[in-house]
């Protein structure tokens, strides 16, 4: 090694490299829902019964009773 010339010290800078150090952090954002409610009404068909009566009174004596055995 004794022959080699001295050469003389060359630097070489690579362009920068750019390192991020990302930090996150909570930030509220609130967030409004609107809900509607509606209420509908319905009608819906119930059956109720519902009887009705008559009374009679039927007067058969005697002599109607013989009409028909006459006959």
């Amino acid at each position: 090694m004794r022959n080699c010339p001295k050469c003389p010290v060359q630097t070489v800078t690579d362009p920068t490299e750019v390192v991020y150090e990302d930090y996150y952090h909570p930030q509220v954002v609130q967030v409004v829902h609107h809900v509607e409610v509606v209420r509908r009404h319905h009608c819906v068909p119930v059956p109720q019964h519902i009887y009705t009566y008559s009374v009679r009174d039927e007067m058969c004596g005697i002599s109607g009773i013989m009409r028909g055995r006459r006959r």
